[in-house]
């Protein structure tokens, strides 16, 4: 089923990208985005996304289902522009833990639909929809910061151990594997297989549709997902960092103390070897 009505478009300065709404059927709402070369994560593009679930939410529209998807056939989302988010003090709690705890919260279901690759960011993305679709044939979900040294905010990983299995929790995250759909599909990081039709199909399967209509769907999820609630907060973020502070000093003179503690060991072994040493030699000649 093709989407053809658009309600509205919202640009991603400074790119040429835009977010889309379509609405394929009867309040089920489709926001394509596309922000070249690949969907990444920046301050823009959040603020464009959250925009988007405003006017939803506020602009008149019946309750209904929320899907976001890509226009970049080759990714859903390339994760967090890791240049801008370093250099950009609060763009963490200011607008990509904002737009997490958003959809995390949001009045109405939400379903990610993966028709490319989802890596780090965009798969924590994903992972903040209730539902997830996957296209089967290609692309993959993977959490890879472990191989460019990049540790999880407390905030980021919270997600995972709420939604995930435990070995698929150490899978994505301390072996940074890389699930295609079938695989993804039955870890649990996606719920269903396939694209738009499919999705559709889970919409109604489930009267999706229905969900938000008595206006406490986000007070449940809020509930469900307190831990990762707070993560993404203004005040936990800050409450993490400070923790993450005095973390990184523990570790510098644990450091310190194991340095000195090897140093030790190898004068104490060094002259142990040395006695070992002469008193083998002593033994060496011939006995009388």
């Amino acid at each position: 089923m093709s989407a053809t009505k658009t309600l509205f478009t919202i640009p991603i300065p400074p790119t040429s990208g835009s977010i889309i709404c379509t609405e394929p059927s009867p309040a089920v709402y489709l926001l394509t985005i596309t922000s070249p070369p690949d969907n990444r994560l920046t301050t823009t593009s959040c603020s464009a996304f959250l925009a988007a679930l405003d006017l939803l939410e506020f602009g008149g529209f019946p309750t209904g289902v929320v899907i976001t998807t890509s226009g970049i056939p080759k990714f859903y989302s390339n994760g967090l522009d890791l240049d801008h988010a370093l250099a950009t003090p609060t763009f963490l709690p200011g607008s990509l833990f904002k737009l997490f705890n958003r959809l995390l919260t949001y009045p109405m279901p939400t379903i990610a639909l993966l028709n490319g690759h989802a890596f780090a960011g965009g798969l924590m993305l994903a992972m903040h929809h209730d539902y997830r679709v996957m296209n089967p044939a290609k692309g993959f979900v993977c959490v890879n910061e472990l191989d460019f040294g990049v540790p999880l905010k407390p905030g980021m990983s919270s997600i995972f151990r709420l939604k995930l299995s435990a070995d698929t929790y150490r899978s994505l995250v301390l072996e940074a594997h890389r699930f295609g759909g079938p695989e993804a599909k039955q870890a649990g990081i996606v719920d269903v297989l396939g694209g738009l039709d499919e999705v559709l199909a889970l919409v109604a399967a489930r009267k999706l549709t229905e969900k938000g209509k008595t206006g406490i769907y986000g007070i449940m999820k809020a509930e469900m997902y307190k831990e990762s609630v707070d993560l993404l907060s203004p005040e936990g973020h800050l409450r993490e960092e400070e923790k993450e502070r005095r973390t990184a000093l523990a570790e510098d003179k644990r450091r310190e103390e194991g340095e000195r503690t090897v140093e030790d060991l190898r004068k104490t072994l060094g002259e142990v070897g040395d006695r070992a040493a002469q008193g083998g030699r002593k033994q060496t000649g011939p006995k009388l």
